[in-house]
């Protein structure tokens, strides 16, 4: 018989028994499964400990129900458990009245780093830190060193790397749990320990954060004030979650959405077509562009009918190899391989790419229309020609638009494959229809 079972069957002793042999994550997911007048009855029967930890893997509700249900010593206990960063996480998320009944249930101290730490920009490092970390004084011997990790270390996120400061709380160096434990006990710890510290500011954004975790393969980074005083720490587990969250925010804005941090099933229908439907209709808008081109070179297509069943092929094709390159470019520029200063490079890159693509496609693409179709020779060296300059352009501005939208403070994504179509669009129609006039005479 399985959890859920037992609880719907009012056995708790036994459900409490089979809870015990998964972990928090594990736990977490199992409360989905639930009702919600269930979840309270589920989660006081977990221990102090584990109640805390699968507390912080729940999802807004459910936690929001859970503060609203339990008592103010059960709120205590709880966020006594939790690491500052996580404390914040759970704040950040919760309707402003769970907050309030939170933050009246710590103490004066906690209740002033909370505050500061919220009051942080988002997405910044001090937003994401945590203060639990193993400090060290550089006078200190490796045998009082170790002593004193193993009195304070319980309550640290981590004591893989310690961090050594003066007495004004300036950073001056870090070592290595694993050279602690190498060294001689009577050895210095101003001896041992690295000096050419890699750390971030309390205002730097998390994307660039992550940057530098992936450049210098770190586990954890030392967040300094402006003074450089060692405020807190930022760790890989806050990282993976931040590259996951960046990625999703990209790849909404690629396909022309507002982002949204909330799960898709958890999202109503209204906040759903309200982080589409603004680009929808701009994109909606920006269309007209093609319709009055079309009407302006009218006299044209009356004048060679055909010429009209080449548009689609035309505009798909400029479209889908603009968005070749402006994927490729964003993917590059987020992992940090590409920057404004390679812009020409990026160009003579795309250039070259898109001339080979813009033969293959052109020539392939007359055989077709000119041997199997018979179309007028005329008219199908028009729409290679075409094909050709309107792949070229198509690659280029693919490759130079996210690379202006870097330059000018946004987020490259937002020119991905929606914007790049519509733009290549409008290109490859004044191509075509010029190249006919200037072809055919009309």
């Amino acid at each position: 018989m399985n959890i859920v079972e037992l609880i719907k069957e009012k056995k708790l002793l036994e459900a409490k028994q089979e809870l015990m042999k998964h972990n928090a994550i594990d736990i977490a997911q199992l409360f989905e499964e639930l009702e919600m007048e269930d979840v309270v009855k589920v989660f006081r029967l977990l221990p102090k400990d584990m109640a805390s930890d699968v507390f912080t893997e729940l999802d807004r509700d459910q936690r929001a129900h859970i503060v609203q249900s339990i008592t103010d010593v059960e709120i205590s206990n709880i966020l006594d458990d939790l690491y500052m960063d996580e404390t914040v996480d759970v704040l950040e998320e919760l309707p402003a009245n769970v907050v309030k009944k939170i933050l009246k249930n710590t103490s004066q101290d906690r209740r002033n780093l909370i505050n500061q730490f919220l009051n942080y920009p988002d997405s910044s490092g001090g937003s994401i830190m945590t203060i639990e970390y193993a400090d060290l004084k550089k006078e200190m011997t490796v045998k009082d060193a170790l002593a004193h990790i193993k009195k304070t270390g319980i309550d640290k996120a981590t004591i893989n790397t310690c961090y050594v400061m003066d007495d004004n709380r300036k950073l001056e160096g870090i070592v290595s749990i694993r050279k602690l434990i190498l060294s001689d006990f009577d050895v210095l710890i101003k001896d041992i320990m690295t000096t050419e510290i890699i750390y971030v500011n309390t205002l730097d954004d998390q994307e660039y954060i992550a940057e530098q975790f992936k450049k210098y393969d770190l586990t954890t980074i030392p967040v300094t004030d402006n003074e450089k005083r060692l405020v807190g720490i930022i760790t890989i587990d806050d990282i993976i979650d931040i590259i996951d969250q960046e990625a999703t925010e990209d790849f909404q804005r690629m396909a022309a959405m507002e982002p949204n941090e909330e799960e898709y099933l958890k999202t109503n229908v209204w906040t759903l077509a309200k982080h589409r439907i603004i680009w929808l209709l701009v994109l909606m808008i920006s269309a007209t562009f093609t319709g009055n081109i079309i009407q302006k070179y009218e006299e044209v297509l009356q004048s060679v009918v055909i010429l009209a069943a080449f548009i689609p092929m035309l505009m798909d094709t400029g479209g889908n190899a603009g968005s070749q390159s402006s994927t490729l470019v964003i993917r590059g520029m987020a992992l940090g391989e590409i920057q404004l200063k390679d812009t020409f490079k990026v160009i003579g890159k795309e250039l070259g790419v898109s001339v080979i693509a813009g033969l293959v496609l052109s020539v392939v693409n007359f055989l077709r229309i000119y041997f199997l179709q018979k179309v007028d020779f005329f008219v199908a060296l028009t729409v290679c020609i075409s094909l050709f300059f309107t792949v070229v352009l198509a690659k280029i501005i693919g490759g130079i638009l996210p690379l202006a939208a870097k330059k000018l403070k946004l987020d490259p994504a937002i020119m991905a494959s929606p914007l790049i179509t519509t733009i290549v669009d409008s290109i490859a129609l004044i191509l075509y229809f010029s190249i006919a006039v200037w072809l055919l005479g009309i």
